[in-house]
């Protein structure tokens, strides 16, 4: 009789467990990117990457090492595994900000906080990701990431919608820059 009252015991509290997962399920941030934090909550986990750093056609390894044959116009630079031109965009456009990490290789540049010295009270952070070897519209995201001081803590605040578009476009307008000044000096 002891044995059936454990295994009941363990039954209910499975099921238990179970019934907490999927209410936790349907919840999402009311926005675009499912993985936005929700405005007034803090536990996001700014450090981490978020949705998919290689997009929906994921990685071509020998693409990356330069040995593909459809490696187009010198997209990638020497032991780099992203366009060189959207990564030097990058680190050029968001060179303001203090670096917390930067990978050439997975093509992810992560921010650390920055507080403009005209507003002390909010502070900023971005997740930059470039996705191919080749210079594209497509070719790279960026997260940004808004906090507001409130009392004795930092909250999470929304971002106008248009400021991910604008810093991806001075990225991409600067990226051009580079290769235009390139080919340039290929040509002297």
């Amino acid at each position: 009789m002891g044995m059936s009252v454990i295994r009941a015991a363990t039954a209910v509290a499975g099921l238990a467990g179970l019934l907490a997962l999927a209410a936790c399920s349907d919840t999402l941030a009311p926005s675009e990117d499912p993985n936005a934090p929700q405005p007034g909550a803090s536990d996001h986990n700014y450090d981490q990457p978020t949705g998919s750093v290689f997009g929906s056609g994921g990685l071509d390894f020998f693409d990356m090492f330069g040995s593909s044959k459809k490696n187009k116009g010198g997209a990638g630079g020497g032991g780099i595994g992203v366009n060189s031109f959207l990564w030097r965009a990058s680190l050029d456009t968001i060179s303001f900000m203090p670096l917390a990490s930067a990978d050439p290789f997975g093509g992810v540049i992560i921010t650390d906080w920055y507080q403009p010295p005209e507003t002390p009270n909010e502070r900023f952070k971005m997740n930059v990701y470039i996705l191919g070897r080749e210079l594209r519209a497509d070719g790279v995201r960026v997260a940004v990431f808004r906090q507001s001081h409130k009392g004795e803590a930092w909250v999470d605040a929304p971002v106008t919608g248009d400021t991910k578009t604008k810093i991806e476009n001075e990225i991409l307008t600067r990226a051009r820059q580079l290769r235009f000044a390139a080919r340039a000096d290929a040509n002297n």
